[in-house]
């Protein structure tokens, strides 16, 4: 098995419970790893014989383009995309943070991580 990153994606979304993050948005950070056999992918060379990035990268964008309350929402989503569109992937971890989050304080970043494996082989 092996593991592929995307790391610190950047995207600007309009997340949130409060009324100003619906109008002004924010910027985030997104982070994706998934577990897959790389193998066949290392003795082939080909790009079907792995988990394409870009494919990872897109699903991130569509979900994050998606409006949500709650970042929890919406890296379930992206969870639950990766494991839709790539059978190979044996397990998935997203982070989503938002950047200098609206909360009275001198935040850096909230986020919230979701790790999910998957409960079945795609060999069953």
């Amino acid at each position: 098995m092996g593991k592929i990153y995307l790391k610190n994606i950047r995207l600007y979304a309009y997340h949130g419970c409060m009324d100003e993050e619906k109008k002004i948005g924010s910027d985030y950070l997104v982070n994706v790893k998934v577990g897959a056999d790389l193998k066949t992918s290392t003795k082939t060379d080909n790009l079907k014989d792995t988990v394409d990035y870009v494919s990872l990268y897109n699903i991130v964008k569509e979900e994050m383009g998606r409006r949500a309350k709650l970042l929890e929402h919406v890296a379930e989503r992206i969870v639950n995309r990766v494991l839709e569109d790539h059978p190979t992937v044996i397990n998935v971890s997203v982070k989503v943070a938002k950047c200098n989050p609206p909360i009275g304080g001198n935040v850096e970043e909230v986020a919230v991580k979701r790790e999910v494996k998957r409960t079945s082989s795609v060999f069953d």
